[in-house]
């Protein structure tokens, strides 16, 4: 699927998000796991599919 914004940069994969070539989130239920922390421009894409998919954001840290 592609959005209609940041279309040659931004698209889902069954429950993946892509920016770039890049898997940044994963839909899980009604929300947007962010998968660690991103350039200003990725996270404009993962605050952007978070809104056209109506799912919460949530970060999910990665560093354990």
């Amino acid at each position: 699927m592609n959005f209609d914004r940041y279309k040659q940069n931004l698209r889902m994969d069954g429950n993946k998000i892509y920016s770039y070539s890049t898997h940044v989130a994963t839909v899980n239920g009604n929300e947007l796991l962010q998968l660690g922390y991103w350039s200003m421009t990725t996270q404009k894409h993962i605050n952007y599919a978070a809104k056209e998919l109506n799912l919460k954001l949530k970060s999910y840290d990665t560093k354990r």
